[in-house]
């Protein structure tokens, strides 16, 4: 009984044998090309139903409707509009709360935000264009000079704090500022990394990347003046501080070359969870 039923589920062998071949319509694309050359899209499940990962090509997708395409460009300008607004802000009273408490963490924080503005402004520029993909070459290399601007800045700081051994002094606002980054930061650039995926945008993964950089400035910081106002470990904000340092010199090179394919890998990992 087994085998009748096996053999039951397709034809016999000689009708299989003279079967002719199917026919494939002129009007359907083969499914090979599409998934060969560069910039084409790959299918994924659970981004925004459309599910875009751009790979490398050159121009945003093409699949994207007008429509669609136009709504992702308001959000991006949103965004960094409102990240410009933040950053702002945030540079204000991290400055004047670096002043009040004479600590260089802060200010250095504080004078972070005005780069991280520079970033914002780059891609708001960019999208207000009325052909923003020809200007990703030069949005691009804005965002990659401003990740090095950033690398030096935080690497003298450090270094002038290590070498006078001078630690930050304690300022409940200035971890009340860092600790709201560490909210706000994280829901844009998780924003941000999910409209630069479907457009296939270089500047706005690049411009994600400079959020995820303020991330992890922003906890160093917050750290260095918990552990400072614990335990008198004056110089664990400045080592902190180096080793952003180094990942912003990482990712100002790879903004550069315009290898910004995918973000850092807990935004990733949230991308992924989504659905």
């Amino acid at each position: 009984m087994r085998n009748r039923r096996r053999r039951a589920r397709g034809p016999p062998d000689a009708l299989r044998d003279c079967r002719p071949a199917p026919r494939r319509s002129a009007d359907v694309p083969d499914r090979r090309h599409a998934r060969g050359g560069r910039g084409s899209a790959v299918h994924r499940p659970g981004m925004l139903g459309v599910g875009l990962l751009w790979n490398g090509g050159g121009s945003m997708s093409e699949t994207l409707t007008t429509a669609r395409r136009a709504m992702l460009h308001r959000r991006v300008r949103f965004i960094v509009g409102f990240t410009i607004t933040y950053n702002v802000i945030e540079a204000i009273v991290a400055v004047w709360a670096g002043v009040l408490a004479s600590s260089a963490a802060l200010i250095g924080f504080g004078l972070d935000s005005v780069v991280e503005v520079l970033s914002a402004a780059a891609v708001t520029w960019q999208f207000t264009r009325k052909d923003p993909e020809r200007w990703e070459t030069v949005t691009v290399k804005a965002i990659g000079i401003a990740f090095f601007a950033l690398a030096a800045y935080v690497s003298i700081d450090a270094v002038l704090a290590l070498v006078g051994q001078e630690g930050p002094d304690r300022s409940p606002l200035g971890l009340g500022i860092t600790a709201l980054s560490l909210v706000v930061m994280p829901l844009l650039a998780w924003i941000e990394v999910r409209t630069g995926r479907e457009l296939g945008s270089k500047s706005v993964m690049a411009d994600a990347k400079q959020l995820i950089l303020c991330i992890y400035l922003s906890g160093a910081v917050f750290i260095g003046l918990v552990l400072d106002s614990l335990f008198g470990w004056w110089w664990a904000d400045s080592v902190a501080a180096l080793v952003v340092a180094v990942l912003a010199v990482r990712e100002g090179l790879e903004a550069w070359r315009g290898d910004v394919e995918s973000p850092f890998e807990v935004l990733e990992d949230l991308e992924d969870e989504d659905d």
